[in-house]
This record gives structure tokens, C-alpha cells and sequence, in this order.
């Protein structure tokens, strides 16, 4: 597990989550733990490294 800092899309406060390494791509909903707001978070990691992340809004 790595710990990764993001800004929240909504509040714009600094959040942090656990990202699993072990898994090449993973991409599921989340809420932001300052104000509740589901976040879209999509990560991938190619031989252990963190190569993409985003954390965006899930509204249209």
C-alpha cells in the first residue's frame, strides 16, 4: 500500500487515500473525507510505480 495526496474536485481540500501497488489499474468511487462527495478515482502503476492518477468529479 502507498499513501497518495490529491486535492478534493469539489472542496479543493488536500485529501490522502491508500492506493493499492499490487494492482496494475484500478478504478472505482470513492467520497472525499472533508465533504462527503463521491470522487472518481482511476489509478495504474506499471512495475510498482505510479505512471497515472486522477480523481475527478463523477457530475456531468
Amino acid at each position: 500500500m502507498e499513501e497518495h495526496f490529491f486535492q478534493c474536485p469539489y472542496c479543493w481540500e488536500e485529501i490522502s487515500m491508500l492506493l493499492d501497488v499490487s494492482v496494475s489499474f484500478q478504478k472505482y468511487i470513492e467520497d472525499c473525507e472533508v465533504c462527503c462527495n463521491p470522487i472518481e478515482v482511476s489509478v495504474g502503476y506499471e512495475d510498482g510505480v505510479l505512471n497515472s492518477f486522477s480523481a475527478n468529479s463523477i457530475e456531468q
